[in-house]
């Protein structure tokens, strides 16, 4: 390049403005080496302070990240709402084809319903008779027969039905069935003139192997004489006679669940089985599920998004677990036994101690002076626990289902009483599926918004950290207590409730105002409590939310009065039921396990209600123990087509009323109320 004079350098260089004046040393450069372009050199005054462009440059790409992100999170969102869409679309053509199947049952030598069972009705002004001719090799159940008016103005009375036939049913265990021909009869109240229109129920099987689901038929009653076909009923000839007929026996709440699955369309019943499940929010059912996503979730401190994710993904896999059971309960019937398989002793010790262990991390022990071994253990669980994705909250939901949620409910044992009846596993699949949807909805409001209702990232955190470490301790011991006797069981508690009352400051007298003296009066709460635990266990309680209900000289054991039998094994039941049956007395059977915490529910609030206690002196209680799993057990729940624990079941002279058992938890009102039904019911037999 040619070189200019300094002069006409200096004015082209001021031609770019002020910003762009060389200093005397750069002019100086310049006319030394003239090959030195110009403008590279005027370039370095106009770049801006190094700070300001690097701030302005990792703002852009935070920016550029956090929408990123976002992006990531609605499309995980999309994606998960899309594959529980695809389920439920799936499943529910396969429930309605399956239920479609199972109620038209015409396929291959089997006859369709209506053809297998005849069903007539004619009343005479005040009795309506309802009659059944049934093929050869086909029966009725009698514990399943019914009618209802389809007029309001009409009154009907109880149903009398004939004792029946028994039977060892491989659908239903021991029941009472009527073959050929049968006639029950209902009153009618205030007499009544011309035809009735009347609505039947009824349920029957083939002895080649079909059972047929419950069925409902609209029949029209004329005034008049009975049908031929029916003359020799009342000398009893077909095993019928009335002399001995007597009210239907009361039917349980998991029965009548089960009936509206059958008489239901497939929308409503799913509708019913999800509002079941929003009812089971605050059981045993779910509530011990809470804490252990909330300490999930708040330990990664997701967004809301990302919170919402991960509990549904909890979600799912409860209500995918749920609707699994149900599938196989179709396929295998009650003798799987999957969830009362799970309690034994190995199982539940093994899950403490690794909720034990996620405590552990929450509260920092993996920095103690641990061994290398148990320390690195430690790290990884609570790694794990602190990067688990949808997938592994999903394992975490069914674990729950199957190991911390050990109840049968009424609901859950509604269902699961058609699947095995019917063996309609579809439709029962698709019922469990919306009754652990409905489960759900509590936990992914409190996993999405529970979030949310805390501040920032901060200090703060070491004590929700804390927090959350004494509610999976409150888990671990919760399962451990299954197995304990009930003194260490509160004195565990009383452990963890007096060391959270220290942790909390209720000893530290010179706390200020504000939170920390919420603090530790939250402390000395739990200190008060847990001193009140000792002297509960010292006096015989064993219900940590009443411990000093033995300290006033009866220990609560004693609810359990003098005279209860208690067994393990099919022989000594047989045994028991012999006794009563000796004595005169109806049998009230309540299988029950220490693992079973709707069973400590009941023996502690519903069998010490006092109409309760009144009633039951009227039967000979027989407490069966499933507690240990083996053989034994199994044996018991299959020899009734039980699922589990809490059941009751009532005998009259060693022979099951069948229509009369509860399946699930029950309170104590309506447990009087079923006890009254059945002690009239047997009343009226025997007159």
């Amino acid at each position: 390049m040619p070189a200019c004079p300094a002069s006409k350098c200096g004015k082209e260089t001021q031609s770019h403005g002020d910003s762009a004046v060389l200093s005397r040393p750069a002019r100086e450069l310049l006319l030394e080496r003239p090959d030195r372009d110009v403008h590279r050199v005027q370039a370095a005054p106009e770049r801006r302070p190094p700070h300001r462009n690097h701030d302005y440059r990792v703002g852009s790409l935070n920016s550029a990240r956090l929408a990123q992100k976002k992006r990531t999170i609605a499309l995980s969102i999309r994606l998960h709402a899309r594959r529980l869409a695809l389920l439920l679309v799936l499943l529910l053509p396969l429930a309605a084809h399956a239920q479609w199947f199972s109620s038209s049952s015409n396929q291959g030598d089997f006859l369709p319903v209506l053809e297998a069972f005849q069903p007539s009705a004619w009343h005479d002004g005040e009795t309506l008779y309802i009659g059944f001719e049934n093929a050869e090799g086909y029966y009725l159940y009698r514990h399943q027969l019914g009618v209802e008016s389809l007029d309001d103005s009409l009154e009907l009375g109880d149903p009398a039905v004939p004792p029946g036939e028994f039977k060892s049913d491989e659908f239903l265990g021991d029941v009472y069935v009527f073959y050929e021909r049968v006639v029950f009869e209902a009153p009618i109240q205030g007499g009544a003139e011309g035809p009735l229109d009347i609505k039947v129920r009824f349920q029957g099987c083939a002895d080649a192997g079909l059972c047929y689901p419950p069925e409902q038929v609209d029949l029209q009653a004329p005034e008049g004489a009975m049908p031929a076909a029916f003359s020799g009923w009342r000398d009893g000839s077909n095993g019928a006679s009335t002399t001995t007929a007597a009210p239907v026996a009361p039917q349980s709440e998991d029965g009548r669940l089960s009936a509206i699955m059958s008489d239901a369309s497939l929308p409503l019943a799913l509708g019913l089985f999800f509002l079941a499940g929003l009812g089971l929010t605050f059981t045993p059912c779910v509530l011990p599920m809470v804490p252990i996503l909330s300490s999930i979730i708040v330990g990664q401190n997701p967004t809301r998004p990302r919170a919402f994710v991960l509990s549904a993904s909890y979600v799912a896999g409860m209500a995918i677990t749920y609707a699994a059971v149900g599938v196989l309960m179709g396929l295998f019937g009650a003798g799987l036994n999957l969830q009362a398989r799970l309690q034994s002793a190995p199982v539940l010790i093994t899950f403490a101690a690794l909720f034990a262990a996620f405590a552990l991390a929450m509260f920092g022990a993996f920095d103690m002076r641990l061994s290398p071994r148990l320390a690195g253990r430690i790290d990884a669980w609570q790694a794990r626990a602190q990067r688990s994705g949808p997938g592994g909250l999903a394992v975490a939901g069914s674990l729950s289902v199957l190991v911390v949620s050990p109840c049968v409910s009424a609901p859950l044992a509604g269902a699961l009483v058609f699947i095995s009846t019917t063996g309609d596993a579809m439709m029962g699949g698709a019922a469990l599926l919306a009754l652990g949807l409905g489960m759900g909805v509590p936990l992914l409001l409190v996993g999405t918004f529970g979030t949310t209702l805390l501040p920032r990232t901060g200090a703060w955190m070491n004590g929700v950290k804390i927090a959350f470490g004494i509610l999976m301790l409150g888990v671990a011991i919760w399962l451990v207590e299954r197995l304990l006797p009930s003194t260490a069981a509160l004195l565990l508690w009383a452990a963890l409730a007096i060391g959270s009352a220290l942790a909390l400051g209720a000893l530290t007298f010179n706390q200020k105002q504000g939170w920390p003296r919420v603090r530790q009066t939250a402390g000395l709460l739990l200190l008060a409590w847990g001193i009140a635990l000792v002297f509960g266990a010292a006096s015989g309680a064993h219900d940590p939310l009443r411990p000093l209900a033995g300290v006033n000289g009866v220990a609560q054991s004693g609810i359990e009065e003098a005279g209860i039998t208690t067994v393990s094994g099919l022989d000594g039941l047989e045994q028991a039921l012999a006794n009563a049956a000796d004595e005169g007395r109806p049998a009230f059977v309540h299988f029950t396990a220490d693992w079973c915490i709707s069973c400590k529910q009941m023996e502690r609030q519903v069998y010490p209600d006092p109409r309760v206690a009144e009633i039951l002196s009227s039967f000979a209680r027989i407490n069966v123990d499933v507690t240990d799993t083996g053989e034994a057990a199994r044996e018991l729940l299959d020899r009734f087509g039980l699922f589990g624990p809490p059941s009751l079941l009532f005998f009259d002279n060693t022979e099951e009323i069948r229509e009369a058992r509860i399946q699930g938890e029950v309170g104590a009102p309506a447990l009087a109320s079923h006890l009254d039904g059945v002690l009239e019911w047997l009343g009226s037999r025997q007159g």
